[in-house]
């Protein structure tokens, strides 16, 4: 068996040989930020890095990542949430959507999900972001560039308690306890229940990010899994991208949530990041179902979490769509105070009580 110290050696050589293939991107071309918002905005999900992280080796991609970040300060963005993806090796996309092969053996998750934050950590320095770790570092920026708070999908590397301690230190804010492949934290929403919700190290993981001051992300687990979490949480909780159920046959209508599962989250003073996935038919029938989702949870309980650029067909594919999405809610009867909110005064307030 591996140890966890030969894993990390391993990624340190890995990351000083440059096998990750960060090298090409100091030749990428950056746009400068053009549009600053008089309000912020923030995404509470996505994945610029997906393409760069995914697999062993370097995966082509690292121009798109400097394409969506353009994107992202071109089109307004204030801040968001990137995510690393802890069962990235394990998951394929399929015609049925995701599935999963085969599972972690001890310390593998850790080791992925540190050479995956090794890849983060370098972008960082070739494109137009800044990586930041509290709320006044997003208020108080003058730069025009996008904060970066660094998240995680899926709590498969948390094997005990000092992980989540050094993942804090990492610069990790957010953890999204669970993502495709069954883990020993929680029940996934679109998987049979294996212990009835909140599994005892997913209890133990909850009340230690709360000590830490670290956003719990409820995305991708079950309602009851969500029930136990917030029975525990003394913070607000975020579920960062879903949306409310429809007809049954809706495409990866699995994912989405009814409105009992959508008010727990509302219950703890959280927020849920509106999802323009092909769940939604059309850019405008996302405009109208996140209005539905305001008249389930309130104003003060929704954001946007667009999940991109790893999301399944979207309505939204581009940063430059923002103003589209605070326009058309506007055109269905939101004042400019209520779409503030939704663009970012939300998720600002929940980041702001959590965030230490």
């Amino acid at each position: 068996m591996v140890r966890r110290r030969e894993f990390i050696q391993n990624l340190s050589a890995a990351a000083a040989t440059g096998i990750l293939g960060l090298g090409t991107l100091q030749g990428c071309s950056r746009k400068k930020s053009t549009v600053v918002l008089d309000s912020p905005t923030f995404d509470l999900h996505c994945h610029p890095v997906f393409f760069v992280t995914k697999g062993t080796d370097r995966y082509p991609g690292d121009e798109a990542v400097v394409k969506t970040v353009d994107e992202m300060n071109t089109g307004g963005l204030s801040g968001t949430f990137i995510s690393l993806v802890a069962d990235m090796p394990l998951i394929k996309i399929t015609d049925k959507g995701v599935v999963y092969e085969g599972g972690y053996q001890k310390w593998e998750a850790w080791a992925q999900y540190k050479r995956q934050l090794t890849i983060l950590k370098e972008l960082m320095h070739f494109v137009d972001a800044r990586f930041v770790t509290n709320t006044s570092q997003l208020t108080d920026d003058t730069t025009g560039k996008v904060a970066a708070f660094f998240s995680c999908e899926g709590g498969d590397f948390i094997e005990g308690l000092d992980l989540l301690d050094e993942a804090y230190e990492d610069g990790i804010r957010s953890v999204q306890l669970v993502h495709y492949v069954p883990n020993h934290l929680s029940d996934l929403q679109t998987a049979e229940s294996m212990h009835n919700g909140l599994y005892e190290m997913g209890k133990e993981v909850v009340r230690s990010m709360n000590k830490l001051g670290m956003v719990i992300d409820v995305a991708h687990v079950s309602e009851k899994t969500v029930k136990d979490v917030v029975g525990l949480t003394d913070s607000p909780i975020i579920l960062s991208h879903s949306i409310l159920k429809m007809e049954s046959d809706r495409p990866i209508g699995d994912r989405a949530i009814s409105k009992e599962h959508a008010k727990l989250v509302a219950e703890t003073g959280g927020v849920i990041g509106a999802w323009p996935s092909g769940f939604n038919i059309s850019f405008d029938e996302f405009v109208d179902n996140t209005v539905r989702l305001v008249d389930v949870v309130g104003i003060n309980h929704v954001g946007l979490g667009t999940d991109m650029d790893a999301n399944y067909k979207p309505v939204m594919d581009s940063y430059s769509q923002f103003s589209k999405w605070t326009n058309a809610l506007r055109a269905n009867g939101l004042s400019d105070e209520e779409v503030q909110k939704l663009a970012c005064g939300n998720a600002l307030r929940v980041l702001s009580e959590v965030l230490k």
